[in-house]
């Protein structure tokens, strides 16, 4: 089991690119940490998610006052 953003997921061995793709996060608006390191863009592909990870996308919002 992978935890994402709190939530407990059932997906170790996936690519985190398909991950992404799959939850629909639009491309350039959102970094990646894993086990508090973070994941360069360029490396998204080789990233396999493993048992016990811990991930955290923080998705960049617009807005204002």
């Amino acid at each position: 089991m992978v935890k994402i953003n709190g939530n407990v997921e059932n997906v170790d061995g996936q690519k985190l690119t398909d991950y992404l793709d799959n939850s629909e996060y639009r491309p350039g608006t959102f970094v990646v940490e894993i086990n508090e390191e973070i994941v360069h863009k360029e490396d998204y592909e080789g990233v396999i998610l493993h048992d016990g990870d811990t991930v955290e996308i923080v998705q960049f919002m617009g807005g204002g006052c």
